[in-house]
């Protein structure tokens, strides 16, 4: 039994597993705030844009009387149209955020003494000239 414990306690506090639960919470709560994006700011400007159009209500029957099936064409149009929406504000979101991000310090390239050609930081020898390198 303390095997199991044991075996389950070094696989629980891997880097990985909370490295994947924190990414969990944090994509959790990024969909709230792209649900309430989209719901509270982008819903109500599209509605005042296209006077309130809702698809929901668009039906093929697909028989007569009032049991017969009927194709839903609405309700499907209405979730490929707010999946379009949700789309459209993530991708500018992850535009957004990736654009605060600060760049990569750039280094400068290793030169070769001999040759002034770029070599890999590893190189013990200049793929240009072939000169041994320190």
């Amino acid at each position: 039994m303390n095997k199991i414990i044991r075996e389950f306690r070094e696989f629980a506090f891997k880097g990985n597993v909370i490295d994947m639960a924190v990414g969990v919470l944090i994509g959790s709560a990024f969909s709230g705030m792209v649900t309430s994006l989209v719901n509270d700011l982008f819903t109500p400007l599209l509605a005042l844009l296209t006077g309130s159009v809702d698809f929901s209500h668009w039906v093929v029957p697909l028989g007569s009387g009032a049991d017969a099936p009927r194709l839903a064409i609405g309700s499907f149009v209405q979730t490929v149209v707010n999946f379009l929406i949700v789309a459209v504000c993530i991708f500018a979101m992850v535009k957004f955020i990736n654009r605060l991000k600060r760049p990569a310090p750039k280094t400068a390239p290793r030169l070769c003494p001999y040759c002034r050609g770029e070599i890999a930081a590893e190189a013990t020898r200049c793929p240009h000239c072939t000169s041994h390198l320190e």
